[in-house]
């Protein structure tokens, strides 16, 4: 375990971050390979701040060493507006990350590149770290230490543009769930609700979020929309025996399986032991099926029917699939479908009305 300390004014107080009194306060983390590999559980971690420490450290015991980043976004040559970038955006919304052109790399090149403002605003530091150790700093800007070569790769860019876009959506929907839970600040679904303006797009743009609305609406109570690879939407309503997310699930598998919607694949002779489990042993007030129930109510029924096994090895099918939901899902409901890789979301209200949700 290596400590590292608070620097007042960082990163703006370049010559006391390059001191004794800064960088030189940090442990030095021993190190045996010519190599080392910097890396962290997310942005903001600190990943940056440890390699420009022991960049100090290193001169400091008469050791040449150097520095360079994979950053794989903002992408640097796609423009600062492309779908692509904003989706970066929304995604760091709680970090107020916010994209930019490089105006080291307009000054040194003459050529116009994306960062964000974090590497832009520490870049100061390097350079006049750079400068101590070798004289001059043989990076010019940001982007120059942190190139990638993603940009490059896009074969199809309305395919990565529509995938930016519903990614956008997602995290709006995601953002606004947490607002209403009290897990985040309302400015951070103000500024994805200002990229999403400025993209012109809305729950419009995402066809499950109408599906399930409408069905919502019909029927008076919690509904959700699976959208299928082939563009066909899948709904599900609330009913005694099954949640909305329980029921589209299973007309989802039916589908893809060729199986008449109408056809009982669930015996009620095995519900209702495990509503009984639920409420009468187990203390719930929803008798109700969640999606997990539901799958092993249906493995075991693919014991004596055939049929019901043939709907269980659809669920590959439905990986990548986009979900809405017209209420905020159960942490059961919203984990299944994580783990089926279904993208899920759903809307900031609650089911019920209670004092305290878990």
């Amino acid at each position: 375990m290596y400590i590292h300390y608070i620097i007042p004014d960082y990163p703006n107080n370049v010559r006391l971050i390059v001191s004794d009194e800064g960088f030189g306060r940090n442990d030095f983390i021993e190190t045996e390979r010519s190599l080392v590999v910097i890396t962290a559980p997310g942005p903001g971690s600190g990943k940056m701040a440890t390699c420009l420490s022991q960049l100090y450290h290193e001169h400091q015991r008469g050791v040449s060493a150097g520095y360079a980043k994979f950053e794989t976004f903002p992408i640097w040559n796609l423009p600062l507006k492309h779908p692509v970038n904003l989706a970066y955006e929304a995604a760091t919304a709680d970090l107020d990350d916010v994209n930019m052109i490089d105006p080291f790399h307009l000054d040194a090149y003459g050529k116009t590149t994306v960062n964000y403002n974090r590497d832009v605003e520490i870049f100061p530091v390097l350079e006049t770290m750079f400068t101590k150790i070798f004289g001059s700093s043989p990076y010019k800007s940001p982007t120059d230490m942190g190139v990638n070569m993603i940009g490059y790769c896009i074969s199809d860019d309305e395919v990565c543009c529509e995938a930016s876009r519903q990614e956008i959506l997602r995290r709006y929907y995601a953002s606004a769930c947490s607002v209403r839970q009290g897990l985040s600040e309302p400015h951070e679904l103000h500024k994805i609700e200002l990229i999403m303006n400025s993209m012109d797009i809305g729950p419009e743009n995402r066809p499950v979020v109408g599906a399930a609305l409408r069905r919502s609406e019909e029927t008076g109570a919690p509904a959700v929309a699976i959208e299928l690879h082939d563009g066909t939407v899948i709904t599900g309503k609330t009913s005694s025996l099954l949640g909305a997310s329980s029921a589209c699930l299973l007309n989802a598998l039916k589908h893809l399986a060729g199986i008449d919607k109408d056809l009982l694949l669930i015996s009620p002779a095995i519900i209702q032991p495990i509503q009984h489990l639920k409420v009468e042993h187990l203390g719930n007030h929803n008798p109700r099926l969640h999606t997990d129930e539901l799958l092993i109510a249906l493995s075991i029924c693919a014991v004596t029917n055939p049929m019901a096994g043939y709907a269980i090895d659809q669920l590959d099918k439905l990986r990548g699939c986009e979900a809405h939901s017209s209420v905020i899902l159960s942490h059961v409901d919203a984990d299944l479908f994580k783990k089926i890789g279904v993208n899920v979301t759903f809307e900031p209200k609650y089911q019920a009305k209670k004092l305290y949700h878990k």
